[in-house]
């Protein structure tokens, strides 16, 4: 059993500072920032917090947008993700984390260290977990080496004094610098390079379109340097799309980069394929990309037994399969 995918998001001041030292929260974040972390509560399993955050900030951790909770009504979830609370005291009766909301999530208080909070949350079905806070549980997580993903929002004001985000050195590596409004989001993957573009190439599969008859699938192009070249996901562009597909589509396949990199897919590259004459595996060979790792094997659902990897390989391509991302990859695929 491979535990959570973890990502741990916080807002902080330009100084580091999650909070001030008055006893009202500073809200750090902008509106269009606060609009993207319930995005990101909308697409995982579980949010987690630390007792001292329910105590200090009485947060109900629900998905905001009426939208995404309908949405993940349609996928046959609840309404929000399970709501974690850390704690190793009591948490007060009157949280609005246990007293609201009941219809929209469930709540568990749980305690201990990284690893045994993880273990008891993969036993009740959580791929993703959220960590929003507070700056002890962040600590602990990236102290632990279990965090998969950090997202930050730097809000561009100065605090001063007040709870910083952390003391542990950061090892990660950096994936994406992007403004929101006025905050700017780092984006940092953390673990050797395959395994952090594997689970970049299994976050992109939540972005797909939904389908009955189709994969969601995401897919990642690097260089061996490690710049990213492409990537793409299943019905970016159009309906018929396939991950790789559009990712290549994307390259000037004389690219002299293209021999030394590797794709990393979600799923197994199609050997067969009954929507377009080209297969993903053959698009793979005519752009010359040298190596794939890849975190599924294809079921048989819509096309007889695939056969993409055995061709690849034989063709010369080196083929990596890391099975511990089976479950990331498969938790978008409704048809399973």
């Amino acid at each position: 059993m491979r535990l959570p995918h973890v990502l741990a998001s916080a807002a902080v001041s330009i100084d580091g500072f999650l909070d001030d030292d008055t006893p009202e929260r500073l809200v750090l974040s902008g509106p269009a920032d606060l609009d993207r972390v319930d995005a990101e509560r909308a697409g995982v399993d579980a949010i987690l917090v630390g007792g001292d955050t329910v105590r200090a900030d009485d947060p109900r951790l629900l998905v905001r947008s009426p939208q995404r909770r309908a949405d993940r009504l349609a996928r046959g979830l609840r309404p929000s993700p399970l709501r974690v609370v850390l704690s190793s005291r009591p948490v007060a009766p009157d949280a609005r984390v246990l007293t609201e909301g009941r219809e929209l999530a469930d709540t568990v208080v749980l305690c201990g260290p990284p690893d045994e909070v993880l273990d008891r949350l993969a036993a009740h079905g959580v791929v993703r977990l959220m960590i929003e806070g507070g700056a002890r549980v962040h600590r602990d997580f990236l102290a632990a080496h279990a965090v998969d993903e950090l997202q930050l929002a730097i809000a561009p004001r100065l605090v001063g004094a007040g709870p910083r985000f952390t003391g542990v050195p950061l090892q990660g590596h950096l994936v994406e610098t992007r403004r929101v409004e006025q905050d700017v989001l780092l984006r940092y993957r953390f673990g050797d390079a395959d395994t952090r573009w594997l689970a970049e190439a299994c976050s992109l599969a939540e972005r797909c379109p939904p389908s009955a008859s189709a994969f969601s699938v995401g897919c990642v192009v690097v260089a061996a340097d490690g710049t990213v070249l492409a990537t793409g996901h299943s019905r970016r562009d159009d309906v018929l799309d396939h991950a790789e597909e559009v990712a290549l589509r994307d390259l000037d396949h004389a690219d002299p980069r293209l021999p030394g990199a590797t794709i990393y897919t979600s799923l197994e590259p199609c050997g067969q394929r009954a929507s377009r004459p080209t297969t993903c595996t053959q698009h793979i060979l005519d752009a010359g990309v040298g190596r794939v790792v890849m975190a599924w094997r294809e079921p048989p659902l819509f096309v007889g037994t695939p056969s993409g990897a055995a061709r690849l390989a034989e063709a010369g391509v080196e083929v990596i399969e890391r099975p511990e991302f089976v479950e990331l990859a498969r938790r978008p695929n409704l048809h399973r």
